[in-house]
């Protein structure tokens, strides 16, 4: 399976990401290893959106935090960082596909990614996968 997870992500980007209690929406919390990651700089802390394409080495539940009874599922992820993209792909991009049931891989992203700004890990379905792999040495992984 294919995820997308936004957050804030320092330049210059490492080969190997440690991430801790990600939140979770649209299908993230069945992220496991082996799994594609396409990672967004959280455009909220500075970043620039699309930024790489990895795979996921480790994915484990969160332990839940002390407080509220009902939380959202968190993940902790090590990932391995197979390709940088410089090519644009942020909210600037995505802001103009809203109708959300068009079946368009921006619409998609759109409204997992911008509709709630909070950062994520979010499945994402084969044609957005696809769409977004063409961001990337002709959508094959390589080496940053």
């Amino acid at each position: 399976m294919s995820f997308v997870l936004k957050t804030r992500l320092d330049e210059p980007i490492p080969e190997r990401l440690a991430f801790a209690g990600v939140k979770t929406m649209y299908g993230g919390k069945a992220v496991k290893a082996g799994d594609e990651l396409f990672l967004f700089a959280s455009e909220t802390s500075g970043g620039r959106g699309l930024a790489a394409r990895g795979q996921v080495e480790q994915a484990r539940a969160a332990p839940r935090r002390p407080g509220p009874e009902r939380q959202t599922p968190r993940m902790d992820l090590d990932v391995r960082v197979m390709a940088l993209t410089q090519e644009r792909l942020g909210r600037a991009e995505l802001k103009t596909f809203t109708d959300w049931d068009d079946g368009r891989p921006q619409s998609e992203l759109n409204f997992k990614f911008y509709r709630q700004a909070t950062d994520k890990l979010c499945g994402v379905s084969p044609e957005a996968a696809q769409y977004l792999a063409s961001f990337f040495d002709g959508g094959a992984p390589s080496k940053p």
